[in-house]
């Protein structure tokens, strides 16, 4: 039986990254990155994502694009420039 990975879990197997070197660098624990690699109802906390980016030298924001690349705005919703009140 294949495991489905999440967003974050294709995303460090993209990059092929070693997770038990990710761990010893930002005090994340391999079980809790595997965990967030196979399982969708593990929530990814700001925190860990910015650790994970800095043990893998890459941006916060290219790993939030890539894993939430789908994610849209309603189509009647606008943005307003909080400028211009």
């Amino acid at each position: 039986m294949k495991c489905k990975m999440t967003g974050i879990g294709r995303y460090l197997s993209r990059k092929s990254v070693n997770k038990a070197d990710i761990s010893r660098k930002t005090g994340i624990s391999t079980s809790r990155l595997s965990l967030l690699s196979r399982k969708g109802s593990a929530q990814l906390k700001a925190e860990e994502l910015y650790l994970i980016a800095l043990a893998i030298d890459v941006k916060p924001s290219e790993i939030l694009s890539e894993i939430f690349k789908d994610l849209k705005l309603k189509n009647n919703l606008q943005v307003q420039n909080v400028d211009n009140k």
